[in-house]
């Protein structure tokens, strides 16, 4: 009996990761066509669009921003979220709750309301089309991320080693940097890692955002997509999966995919 379920229920899950994979297994080959328009399959094969992609300057101008800006936000973002995340653990205060459900709040408004409000409100700021309100406004949808990883993170940190440190003549800076520090990393890294993807990747709201004296990679990408029926955004879909998987590859040599994320 069980091994008559096992067929179907293998089937079904071989069916659904073939759907989730069929854009990339689609625009993979596309990449690779030396056609003049989006054709599938391919009548002619060549890296003439991998070329084109690498020599377009909008793109690689839109490149340097994203990555300048997710870089920046990346980083903002573990400063912010990080301690946040280990007070709202670690310690008892009044409005606890209000300012977790103030962190997070952005995670639960859709994409495209956000963008309007935080248009709405940078426009009186005068903060469109400028890399600090572009900063901001990654800000504001990557930090919640790292808050909620943190603390899951911190969750798991053992606070008896700590007590244990302390009550053995250790300092706090040395019980932080020999304990807390490495226990904590494995969450930092995933922390950072999806801060940069999320705000690397992010386009509704940075639509609301950019101006034509800059714009990021995905507005780039969309604003190309409008013009141009050609095959060079499949080339830069390919790269881009590439180096997000390269990012998973990574991690998981380094740490473990299971230790990233929280799990035991």
């Amino acid at each position: 009996m069980i091994g008559r379920l096992t067929f179907p229920f293998k089937t079904l899950v071989a069916c659904l990761y073939l759907f989730l994979l069929a854009p990339i297994l689609i625009v993979l080959p596309l990449s690779f066509s030396n056609d003049s328009f989006l054709t599938f399959p391919p009548q002619s094969w060549g890296l003439r669009w991998y070329a084109a992609m690498f020599s377009h300057r909008g793109l690689i101008d839109a490149l340097w921003v994203s990555l300048w800006v997710a870089t920046t936000v990346t980083i903002l973002g573990l400063i912010a979220g990080v301690p946040a995340a280990f007070a709202i653990r670690r310690y008892q205060f009044i409005g606890r709750d209000l300012i977790l459900n103030i962190f997070t709040a952005p995670l639960l408004l859709p994409s495209i309301v956000l963008g309007l409000a935080i248009l709405l409100v940078f426009v009186q700021a005068r903060l469109l089309g400028t890399y600090t309100g572009l900063v901001i406004a990654h800000l504001i949808i990557t930090t919640p991320y790292v808050i909620r990883i943190m603390l899951t993170a911190f969750s798991t940190l053992p606070p008896s080693v700590e007590e244990a440190a302390t009550m053995l003549g250790a300092s706090p800076f040395t019980v932080f940097r020999r304990i807390t520090l490495p226990l904590m990393m494995p969450g930092f890294v995933a922390s950072a890692a999806l801060s940069f993807l999320l705000s690397f990747d992010e386009v509704v709201i940075s639509l609301f955002i950019t101006g034509p004296r800059m714009r990021t990679l995905p507005v780039e990408i969309f604003d190309y997509v409008e013009s141009q029926t050609d095959p060079m955004t499949a080339a830069v879909s390919v790269v881009l999966v590439a180096a997000t998987l390269l990012i998973i590859f990574l991690i998981e040599r380094t740490l473990g995919l299971s230790k990233t994320i929280g799990k035991n």
